[in-house]
């Protein structure tokens, strides 16, 4: 273990917290690295921790990077911090980290971001151990956060150690994915030695009594509350805030130059010398003089490194400035930062300068925003346009800039600021067109809202004001792609066609929303036409829909080639949203093929990009995949995560919870929980969810002897199949009837359709329905010859509980059972498959690193756990397996046989 060498009297009463830092940098050292959030209160103890942190590093290099309260908003400006140290030593600085530093053009996508951090710092680490320290976590801007947590958890096998600080567990935001541990106040014994240590003078013994209860445990209140007079009253106001006090009593002593130069250096976060020294000089500041007297009051050290000594006398200082005096440093600051290689810092100092409205400054925000969009950080381009708005003198572009200011806060997740945004538009003054725009985007807000329902109304109004006939259709479209998007689909889709139906314009002829509004209303042979042509242009820009429709007509191609149209155009335009979008369509493709490792690769590649993004992975492709598998307590904790997103209202994230519920006891054969959760799911407002979910209401409705129930639910999958005129459909639709009717020929129509097709788990399905009813017939022979293409299909599809109840068929007639085709997988991670499958396909180490957001030494652990867990020793091993090998193609739209 390091020895950590920090201020010992700073470190009184923290034994646990220095012993975990210290394992921590030990293990990093022995190449287990790691994370760890330090949290709690401003003044605790945080920032000497990472000094003994850095103190215990001997031989390692340490790179230290600290949020600014005012420079939140732009993008990567911390992330740029932590890597210049290290980017010499790069043989060429990765091409996204170039983008994200505004070096080159581009737009960053964050989880390429994340993946260019992991190889500039895990290469940095080649050489010695690398400690990353970071202060003043809760004020880092989001793109940097995200990127730091998304190194924070793939270090564990580099020698990489990771120490944030980080005011209270509140503000833990994305570091939540990071182990916390919390740092408390001090015992009153550690207290009073801390103060017979530190304290300039002899203290009373009620006086310090009086102190240590004051400061509550907290070792800078200890510290500054003597220097700023222990025997005054007491001030009111939290302990951080009397700090606070107590630095600006120091900055009020100080001479007037002193003041100045101390006030240009907190109003800079940024913490250049030469910014600093030309901004003091160009304000007739005595440089040397006033350096001297402000280091001399132990606020601020000057170094290569402008550096306060605790980040409260920044905030402190800053505060403690007029408003006049900010502007005047602002102003000042802006004039000395160079135009061309820092413009959207100088347009933010301008943009704090600026007194009242000014054109130019607003459209140099504006462009600031531009770049910060550009670039991934949509955060800070909602900020740079909210100030844009706020200078803008003209009514119009004001209005302008408000609505890109609260779309842009609506894409960055932060629905609640886009909604009180909007509320200071003026809407009596707008013209229809922009008050159509208002209500668009309230209407958009209203549905991230759990318990809002207003979302439909509002985007139905906008609707109505608007001239154009196209857009005010769109509108409807946009709405329901919305309530997908948000989980609450079966709480809008019907009123909002309903809506549709009664108020939209007409086309100039039948489009998607006629077809919708057509197959709310039953007519299944109307509308599915009408769909299938207009299907391909929705994918753009409806996605969520065009995916739903797909799984609606039972179109496997169809939904292959959108899943493969979103995963390109994710890659392609860098949207993390589209991407995990894209990945989670094809882990559900490929788990209806029955392609089971393929499903898992798309839902570890989903993941790994959920983790870049700081999101949570997506809950439905991992709900349908653990359904179809029959893994019950896998799929129970799905459930409950999915069950934790529902509001009080029914809405959530997980729109087809219902339907893979069925599957899952369909499969486990506990047909009377399969039955309520398949009517359920095809409830009348369930319009999307219906359709996949009746073939498993016909069976568990035949199996609980509900026959009504059965015979209606055939009567509705019939029709829709028909219409569709898919050969997946007319499959489906044929075993379902096999069960309701009895009649063998319905059983043997359904599995010479569905051999035609790609959907293994479904082709399976039929088998077993038609082997179980062959013995129940006393046709022993040909129903152990079905029960056993049951079984091998079933179980080379990763349909385990399907499979095990045509094993069970099969011990029943006396017949052997063998290994399960698909047990290659059994007890391997997620990654690991995806890792194996790479590998299989002749992937290098450095490529699997790249596809999976994971370091090279993380692939390599991998590597060794799936050779263990296997029993085999080479990579050439991992290509005779060949289910590692197989992958379902994919097809364009309308190749289907109909």
């Amino acid at each position: 273990m390091p020895v950590l060498v920090p201020k010992p009297d700073l470190l009184l009463g923290r034994d646990r917290e220095t012993r975990r830092v210290a394992d921590l940098v030990a293990g990093a050292r022995a190449g287990r690295g790691g994370a760890v959030v330090l949290s709690g209160e401003a003044g605790i103890g945080k920032s000497a921790l990472l000094d003994a942190a850095v103190g215990g590093a001997s031989g390692y290099t340490v790179v230290r990077a600290s949020g600014a309260e005012f420079e939140q908003e732009l993008p990567y400006a911390a992330l740029h911090q932590l890597c210049v140290p290290i980017l010499d030593r790069a043989t060429g600085i990765p091409a996204a980290l170039r983008v994200a530093f505004g070096l080159t053009p581009g737009t960053p996508e964050p989880f390429h971001v994340g993946l260019a951090l992991l190889e500039l710092v895990t290469g940095a680490a080649r050489r010695t151990p690398l400690l990353c320290v970071v202060d003043d976590a809760q004020w880092l801007d989001s793109a940097s956060r995200a990127a730091m947590v998304f190194l924070g958890r793939r270090v564990a096998a580099d020698p990489v150690a990771m120490v944030f600080a980080v005011r209270t567990p509140s503000v833990l935001g994305e570091l939540a994915a990071l182990p916390e541990l919390a740092v408390p106040g001090l015992s009153d014994e550690n207290a009073r030695q801390l103060l017979a240590a530190r304290s300039p003078f002899p203290l009373d013994e009620r006086v310090r009594d009086r102190l240590v209860a004051e400061a509550h445990g907290n070792p800078l209140a200890l510290l500054e509350l003597p220097r700023a007079g222990g025997f005054a009253p007491p001030e009111t106001g939290s302990v951080p805030s009397r700090v606070e006090h107590a630095y600006q009593r120091r900055l009020a002593a100080l001479p007037g130059d002193a003041r100045t130069l101390v006030t240009i250096a907190s109003a800079d976060p940024t913490g250049d010398p030469d910014l600093l020294w030309s901004t003091a000089t160009a304000l007739d500041v005595d440089v040397e003089r006033a350096s001297a007297d402000a280091e001399a009051a132990e606020l601020v050290e000057f170094g290569t490194r402008i550096r306060f000594c605790h980040p409260l006398a920044r905030s402190a200082v800053y505060r403690a400035a007029s408003p006049e005096e900010r502007r005047i440093v602002h102003g000042a600051l802006a004039d000395a930062t160079d135009a061309v290689t820092a413009p959207d810092r100088r347009a933010w100092h301008r943009a704090q300068a600026a007194v009242s409205p000014d054109a130019d400054v607003a459209a140099e925000l504006a462009r600031s925003a531009a770049r910060a969009q550009a670039r991934g950080g949509v955060a800070a381009a909602a900020a740079f346009l909210e100030r844009s708005a706020a200078l803008s003198p003209d009514a119009d572009r004001r209005v302008a800039r408000t609505l890109d200011a609260a779309r842009a806060h609506l894409e960055s997740g932060r629905g609640d600021a886009a909604g009180d945004l909007l509320t200071t538009i003026e809407t009596v003054a707008l013209d229809e067109e922009q008050r159509a725009r208002v209500e668009l985007l309230q209407g958009r807000v209203a549905f991230t809202r759990p318990g809002d329902g207003t979302g439909p109304a509002l985007m139905a109004r906008a609707a109505r004001r608007l001239t154009d006939p196209m857009a005010a259709r769109e509108c409807f479209l946009d709405a329901l792609e919305m309530s997908l998007v948000v989980g609450r689909g079966g709480g809008f889709v019907t009123e909002i066609l309903a809506t549709a139906r009664a108020e939209a314009p007409p086309a100039g002829s039948p489009d998607v929303l006629d077809a919708l509004i057509t197959l709310a209303a039953g007519d299944h042979a109307s509308a599915v036409p009408m769909l299938i042509r207009d299907h391909r242009p929705m994918w753009s820009r409806w996605p969520c829909l065009a995916t739903m429709i797909s799984t609606q007509l039972y179109d496997p191609h169809a939904l292959a080639a959108i899943a493969e149209y979103l995963v390109k155009a994710g890659r392609e335009s860098g949207s993390p949203m589209l991407l995990r979008l894209g990945l989670a369509q094809q882990a559900t493709d490929a788990t209806i093929r029955g392609d089971l490792g393929r499903a898992l690769a798309a839902v570890a590649e989903e993941g790994a990009i959920a983790d870049a993004a700081g999101e949570p992975p997506l809950v439905y492709p991992r709900l349908q995949l653990a359904s179809f598998r029959g893994r019950r307590d896998d799929a129970d904790d799905l459930f409950e995560a999915a069950n934790r997103a529902l509001t009080a209202d029914g809405t959530g994230q997980v729109t087809n919870l219902h339907w893979t519920t069925a599957v899952l006891h369909n499969g486990l054969g506990d047909h009377p929980a399969a039955l309520a959760a398949a009517r359920a799911a095809t409830a009348p407002d369930e319009l999307f969810l219906a359709g996949p979910a009746l073939p498993e209401l016909v069976e568990a409705a035949v199996r609980c002897g509900e026959h009504e129930i059965a015979a209606a639910a055939l009567g509705s999958l019939t029709e829709r199949t028909l219409a569709g005129g898919t050969v997946a459909g007319r499959g489906i639709a044929a075993y379902a009837r096999g069960l309701v009717t009895g009649v063998e020929e319905h059983y043997r129509e359904a599995v010479e359709l569905l051999a035609e097709t790609p959907l293994a788990p479904y082709r399976g399905r039929a088998h077993l329905l038609y082997g179980q009813w062959l013995r129940r017939e006393g046709r022993r022979r040909d129903g152990v010859e079905q029960l056993r293409i049951a079984y091998e299909v079933l179980s080379g599809a990763g349909a385990e509980a399907f499979a095990r109840r045509a094993a069970d068929g099969l011990r029943a007639a006396g017949e052997p059972v063998g290994r399960p085709a698909g047990a290659t997988y059994e007890g391997l991670t997620l990654q690991e498959v995806a890792v194996a499958r790479l590998v299989a396909r002749g992937a290098t180490s450095n490529e699997v690193a790249v596809a999976l957001f994971i370091s090279k030494r993380t692939v390599d652990a991998h590597l060794r756990n799936i050779f263990r867990k296997l029993g085999i020793s080479s990579r050439r091993a991992l290509k005779d397996r060949p289910e590692l090998l197989s992958s379902a193609g994919t097809a364009e739209p309308g190749s289907a046989e109909r």
